[in-house]
């Protein structure tokens, strides 16, 4: 509803948010715009409380065991056995238009979130990144997100394909003892699906050296850690990409 709309920025509550540096504030500012959707597709208010009404009884009858979707910021406050954490790849989560606008900060923001993500779980998280994505109509190559390699080491089962390890780790759980560093003390396991590993480039690039993308250009060699470069690019700024994809320039 407009009028909804309206009473939220000129009460000053939308802008509040806004401004909130929490890690609640995104998530509650996303519930107010998807309420005001929401509301747009009734012609009153009673109608709507009525939908919502519908739809929480529905949920109180059903039965049976049920997977619960949800943002990151959705998720704070409750907890579960398992936990399901898809697309974790750098320039998706980490976002790198986070990174672009907000830097260090935004890093540090993206990195919380991924804090709350693992901590939902009681006993296990499974961690999943794909080896290549579909991006508006093209694919692209992605590398697992660097807060996979940030994991307590002792407390993360590495494995390859979903579809081969999925039946063995849910016939055999296995649960270390431990939680992601900051955490309280609990049982808990991650798991991360990651792509096998591919043979080091024969020649390979050293930190300093100056190298060329097809799509990000020209740029400087920051950081190499096996075949991943954090690469300062003259126009495209900071990313990290796999060394096959750039040449020495």
């Amino acid at each position: 509803m407009v009028a909804l709309a309206t009473l939220l920025d000129e009460s000053g509550y939308t802008e509040m948010l806004k401004q909130d540096k929490s890690i609640e504030a995104p998530g509650r500012l996303e519930n107010l715009k998807e309420l005001v959707r929401a509301l747009a597709d009734f012609e009153t208010l009673a109608g709507f409380l009525d939908h919502v009404s519908l739809v929480m009884e529905n949920d109180e009858n059903a039965e049976g065991d049920r997977v619960s979707l949800m943002t990151l910021h959705a998720a704070k406050g409750l907890e579960f056995d398992t936990v399901f954490l898809p697309g974790w790849e750098e320039g998706l989560f980490p976002s790198q238009r986070t990174m672009d606008e907000s830097g260090a900060k935004g890093l540090e923001e993206e990195r919380r979130l991924a804090y709350v993500g693992i901590t939902r779980a009681r006993r296990r998280v499974l961690i999943s990144h794909a080896a290549n994505r579909r991006i508006y109509a093209n694919w692209q190559s992605s590398i697992p997100s660097r807060f996979i390699d940030e994991l307590p080491a002792a407390q993360v089962a590495h494995a390859g394909s979903v579809s081969l390890q999925r039946d063995r780790m849910l016939a055999a759980p296995s649960v270390f003892t431990g939680g992601f560093p900051l955490a309280a003390r609990r049982l808990r396991t991650a798991e991360a699906w990651e792509q096998p590993v591919r043979p080091p480039r024969e020649d390979a690039i050293a930190v300093g050296a100056r190298v060329f993308h097809q799509k990000f250009g020209y740029g400087t060699v920051t950081a190499a850690e096996d075949d991943k470069l954090d690469i300062a690019f003259d126009k495209a700024g900071d990313k990290r990409v796999l060394d096959r994809f750039v040449e020495k320039a």
